[in-house]
């Protein structure tokens, strides 16, 4: 699983682990936010209205599930099962709420924190992508102060300063801990 703050880059991240492991796959998570331009339903996220995200809820459909920033934001037991008893490696990109509940479920998870190089590289992120109106992103810095507090919770703190760093620490990482330590190494970021 990645976490960390919102704006910190998990995205980015994981669709460049994703280009040099395709094995990896990315488990689509829920959330009751509205889309986004551009966001398809079940490539993006679920989107689910809020009465449908709590009856899943009641109905234990989640493995975990986190209020982030006023919305609510899950990962649905459907995208991992399958997939988990085949023995396919998926990546999970989840808030440290939700990441804290993937610990006690699934114990064995790979966690790792994706920190900002500072705050106020965090905020001028938050700010630059342009998807949040302002009172959102001081929600989201808000709660990226207790996230932050936490990244010595996680196995691997990776700092997303240099794109091009962090992705290959991350290779690092996953590829030792599925395994692949040569392909890890050798794999190369442009």
């Amino acid at each position: 699983m990645i976490t960390g703050p919102s704006g910190v880059g998990k995205g980015t991240l994981i669709h460049a682990l994703q280009d040099h492991l395709p094995q990896l796959q990315l488990s689509v998570s829920a959330t009751t936010r509205s889309p986004r331009p551009g966001e398809q339903d079940g490539v993006a996220y679920h989107f689910l209205g809020r009465d449908e995200f709590a009856r899943r809820v009641v109905a234990g459909e989640f493995v975990e599930h986190a209020e982030y920033a006023g919305n609510s934001y899950g990962t649905l037991r459907s995208e991992l099962d399958g997939r988990l008893d085949a023995g396919i490696p998926v990546v999970l990109e989840i808030e440290v709420q939700g990441a804290r509940q993937i610990r006690e479920a699934l114990p064995e998870a790979v966690q790792v924190f994706i920190a900002p190089p500072s705050r106020e590289a965090l905020r001028e992120r938050l700010v630059g992508r342009g998807t949040d109106p302002p009172e959102q992103v001081v929600r989201r810095l808000e709660t990226a102060d207790d996230e932050l507090a936490a990244r010595g919770e996680f196995s691997y703190v990776v700092v997303n300063d240099r794109l091009e760093d962090a992705v290959a620490q991350l290779l690092e990482i996953v590829g030792r801990e599925l395994g692949d330590d040569e392909s890890a190494a050798s794999a190369q970021y442009s």
